[in-house]
């Protein structure tokens, strides 16, 4: 009987831990993180606001997690497109074209992500999310260095490359507020596309 009522206390806890984060998350979805505060977390969650605290002790270590969470769900997707069987280059094409698409759609987030003034423990998850980001990338291009798709160059160089070329490009795009109440841009999801594919394309070296 206690094993069973430890297993159920764990679920409790673990339930308002994701109730808490997942309120957050749609807070900064919203609004931005400035929009989050610790009191409509709680309400949302349907916790008192002690609990949050319990679980998280400050605001910074709350949008580190939803970071650290978010960012890896990020990851999981351009994964997912670079572990299939497509050539190469169409799937370099496919991860610039939905990271820049997803991050435009998901833009409010994404500034969290990518652009919002953050402490050193945010910044810590930003910094993780880039590097697991070029891995996946490099992946891409050392195949396509091995099957002539692409100049022969290094992987990693290249993709981290590419992966600050995007951040940087969607820096600007994501920084004003209009950017999240306007229409993704298309013509930048094509111009990445066209910029990263150029960038290791073996058709383009001399």
């Amino acid at each position: 009987m206690a094993y069973r009522k430890t297993d159920r206390v764990r679920e409790q806890l673990e339930d308002k831990r994701l109730r808490i984060l997942s309120a957050t998350r749609h807070l900064v979805m919203e609004g931005g993180s400035l929009d989050a505060p610790i009191v409509e977390v709680a309400r949302r969650a349907s916790v008192a606001t002690g609990t949050v605290y319990r679980y998280f002790p400050s605001k910074t270590d709350l949008l580190t997690e939803v970071v650290r969470l978010a960012s890896q769900h990020e990851l999981d997707v351009i994964a997912g497109i670079a572990q299939s069987d497509a050539r190469a280059r169409d799937r370099l094409d496919t991860a610039v074209s939905t990271f820049v698409d997803r991050a435009l759609r998901g833009a409010r987030l994404a500034r969290l992500l990518i652009v919002e003034p953050i402490d050193v423990g945010i910044s810590g998850a930003r910094r993780h999310y880039r590097r697991a980001l070029a891995l996946v990338i490099a992946r891409i291009v050392a195949d396509g260095v091995e099957t002539g798709e692409f100049a022969q160059q290094n992987p990693a160089a290249a993709a981290a490359a590419i992966v600050g070329a995007l951040m940087e490009s969607l820096n600007d795009a994501l920084a004003t507020e209009s950017a999240v109440t306007e229409e993704p841009s298309v013509d930048l999801v094509d111009e990445m596309r066209a910029f990263c594919l150029r960038a290791v394309d073996a058709s383009k070296t001399h």
